[in-house]
């Protein structure tokens, strides 16, 4: 059963990702400008990536249900739990892709999937290359599934907006290019083309910090629900190991970068520098800890 949900899932995803590139492909080979000399760049307009339409909507609903599904059956085998950093990955991509889902319906993101779905396609397939390991028995604990829930929520948001900031990068990359490459070929290449699909910068912007104070409120609320759940699994309100240290390194970065957000409109390169290095550190927080010890230590860790 498991093996017929990844090659679906997979295939879903698969699919999704290849035809939107071939589409895009497709819009970046036609002329963005008729009658424009190949030696002179011509305006910065933005070109519209494709849109999915109807059927495709549909088709990535049912890879993130079947994706959904795929995780509950693999993670929670008959009131166990397995579980190690490529289960992570998986479910956070997994989360990732269904915000991009919602998200395309208040905003113009049809670029933004030729980059989630071919991730998430990637990563529902690593728990077959990176088995987890079995969780104790406290995994079926209703605090614990709360909390185990609400913090992969979290991660989600947090991936999502750590690919925002990385193209954010890029694209202002870009358009300081071609300030200064007003009178020169800018290139057409599938990055440039790629690109200019986004959305404007702004946009992406208001966006972004959406989705961190969303997830800066979900993962208080799992550092919160870790806390008492730890008390009363072992009396003790906190084990200040890696994954507790990197888990409030993350939160505390999360939330100096919202304040200042707040406080004086803090923006551009250093604010999404900021939102990257505080994503690593939540990556590090547990699903690099995972894989250091279940990949390269051999060593079971919960």
């Amino acid at each position: 059963m498991d093996i017929v949900l990844y090659a679906l899932t997979a295939f879903l995803y698969g699919g999704l990702a290849v035809a939107g590139w071939r589409a895009h492909r497709h819009t970046a080979a036609e002329p963005a400008l008729a009658g424009v000399p190949s030696g002179i760049a011509a305006p910065a307009t933005p070109r519209k990536s494709p849109d999915m339409g109807g059927l495709g909507r549909a088709l990535l609903l049912v890879a993130l249900l079947v994706h959904g599904l795929l995780l509950h059956t693999t993670i929670f085998p008959q009131n166990a739990m397995i579980f190690g950093f490529a289960f992570a990955l998986s479910a956070m991509f997994w989360l990732g892709a269904g915000i991009y889902w919602i998200e395309s319906f208040f905003f113009p993101l049809d670029g933004l999937r030729l980059l989630v779905v071919p991730l998430a396609c990637v990563a529902s397939l690593l728990p077959l290359v990176f088995g987890g390991v079995r969780v104790l028995s406290y995994s079926a604990a209703p605090m614990f599934k709360l909390h185990f829930l609400i913090a992969n929520i979290a991660y989600g948001l947090f991936a999502i907006a750590a690919l925002h900031a990385v193209l954010m990068l890029m694209l202002e990359r870009r358009l300081q290019r071609m300030r200064g490459m007003a009178t020169r070929h800018t290139g057409n290449g599938w990055l440039a083309s790629w690109l200019d699909t986004l959305p404007p910068l702004l946009t992406l912007e208001k966006l972004l910090f959406r989705l961190i104070a969303a997830g800066f409120v979900l993962l208080t609320l799992t550092l919160v629900s870790g806390i008492a759940f730890n008390e009363q699994l072992v009396d003790r309100a906190l084990r200040f190991d890696h994954k507790t240290v990197f888990a409030f390194v993350s939160w505390l970065m999360f939330g100096a970068l919202l304040t200042a957000r707040r406080i004086s409109g803090w923006r551009g390169r250093a604010a999404l520098r900021w939102v990257l290095a505080s994503f690593a550190a939540l990556l590090l927080a547990y699903v690099g800890s995972r894989f250091v010890f279940e990949v390269l230590l051999h060593r079971a860790v919960v």
